[in-house]
């Protein structure tokens, strides 16, 4: 008998390829749908400028500090935020704060002031504002010969003739009894003498062929000669810290527990102007780990390594019982060179309300 063909001999096969390939286009359009979801979710994230709220117990508080609060502002990197930051004036709407405190890195490319400035419109004339400048920002000074006979840098004189005060020194701010300083940290661990012998044989150096000065031998005798007044004024402001004085210390670069363990250790009880009188750190520069997962926190910082604890990276954390506020920033440090841009990471303010009572 002729055996007939089988026309349907591969019929299940080709239904196997026919299910495998529709399954595999199902899944792909999944994960297209997924990726579009995070891609849209972390667009509205990392755009939506968010206002912090926080209440910090500080027990010795003078009674004429109740509620004085600090905006805390860090890492802004020149981003924009619509225009003229109207992203951060809808996050701050009619929040009032006694001060601003910018620790660091606020500039964009090369010194861009624009960005920074928008933001700096949004606020009360009136209300001080004070910068301690980042690791990506630079020194203050310019020891090269420029344009005019200031010591300061083009960015430095922009932000001080719009109201900002440069911490180069220590800063006193009262209100009524109410005593706050504003320190920059490396001023503690100073050996200010050192500093001051070092600099007058420098400037003397320079003084003595003051008729044979070029232009840059110049500048830097001018820079020597500021240096040498903020070391004199830092020793006369040191004498005029009292026990009962509430201090704000800022850094750019957040403090680590041995460290400031040292530092109280070593600060004198019967000097105030010390580390173990502090009453809160602000710091900034992480960015809140630029790149974060949800729920689980920063993906690689490159100081920290892989998934470091976010209360290294952000947030409010007590070293050797002194609080610690990191801010988590708002802009993109490109020192992250493989995580562009924030991820699942909320550009941030922070308003920090001192007051006696325990939360």
């Amino acid at each position: 008998m002729r055996r007939e063909k089988n026309a349907y001999i591969f019929s299940s096969d080709r239904r196997r390829y026919r299910h495998g390939h529709a399954f595999r286009r199902g899944l792909l359009t999944l994960l297209l749908m997924v990726l579009a979801a995070l891609i849209v979710g972390n667009f509205m994230v990392s755009r939506h400028v968010v206002l912090e709220n926080r209440r910090l117990t500080v027990l010795n508080l003078p009674m004429d500090l109740e509620s004085y609060s600090i905006l805390h502002l860090s890492d802004l990197h020149g981003a924009e935020y619509g225009q003229r930051q109207k992203a951060i004036a809808t996050a701050l709407g009619d929040t009032r704060y006694s001060c601003v405190v910018m620790t660091g890195d606020m500039l964009g490319k090369d010194g861009d002031t624009g960005p920074l400035l928008d933001l700096l419109a949004l606020m009360p004339a009136e209300t001080p504002k004070f910068y301690l400048p980042g690791d990506m920002d630079g020194p203050i000074t310019n020891p090269e010969a420029h344009g005019d006979l200031t010591i300061y840098r083009e960015w430095a004189q922009t932000l001080q003739a719009a109201g900002v005060t440069l911490l180069d020194r220590p800063v006193l701010v009262t209100r009524d009894k109410g005593r706050i300083w504003f320190v920059p940290e490396q001023q503690y661990a100073l050996d200010l003498e050192s500093m001051a012998t070092v600099y007058e044989r420098e400037a003397g150096v320079l003084r003595a062929r003051s008729t044979s000065l070029d232009a840059d031998d110049a500048a830097r005798l001018r820079v020597l000669e500021y240096e040498l007044e903020r070391v004199m004024d830092i020793q006369r402001l040191k004498k005029e810290f009292l026990p009962t004085d509430i201090q704000i210390v800022l850094t750019h670069v957040p403090l680590t527990e041995d460290y400031v363990s040292d530092m109280v250790s070593w600060g004198e009880k019967e000097n105030p102007f010390s580390m173990r009188y502090a009453s809160l750190i602000l710091a900034g520069h992480y960015n809140g780990g630029q790149w974060r997962i949800p729920f689980l926190g920063p993906v690689y910082v490159p100081e920290l390594g892989w998934l470091p604890e976010d209360r290294l990276v952000q947030g409010l954390d007590y070293l050797a019982g002194i609080p610690q506020h990191i801010s988590p920033g708002l802009g993109v440090d490109p020192h992250y060179t493989w995580q562009p841009g924030r991820l699942f990471n909320a550009p941030t303010m922070t308003r920090i309300e001192l007051t006696r009572k325990a939360n």
